[in-house]
């Protein structure tokens, strides 16, 4: 019985804790966009088009020019 002395007020210090960290989350925006993750997770995105990329193809391109020699 002597124990929940020490329970209670840890416990209530726990919550207030809890309470402060949910604040701050709150504030710092962490739930501004719930959606955006959730969408963009199921986005396909690995197939990239290489004109959409500057200097994609620039090195096959060099490499024909120097007659394969590549850069050195």
């Amino acid at each position: 019985m002597e124990v929940i002395y020490g329970l209670i007020p840890g416990m209530i210090i726990l919550g207030l804790v809890a309470v402060a960290v949910l604040f701050w989350a709150v504030r710092s925006g962490q739930f501004d966009d719930l959606e955006g993750d959730a969408q963009r997770i199921l986005m396909d995105e690995d197939e990239v088009e290489p004109r959409r990329i500057p200097d994609a193809g620039t090195d096959v391109e060099e490499e024909q020019r120097d007659g394969g020699e590549g850069r050195q």
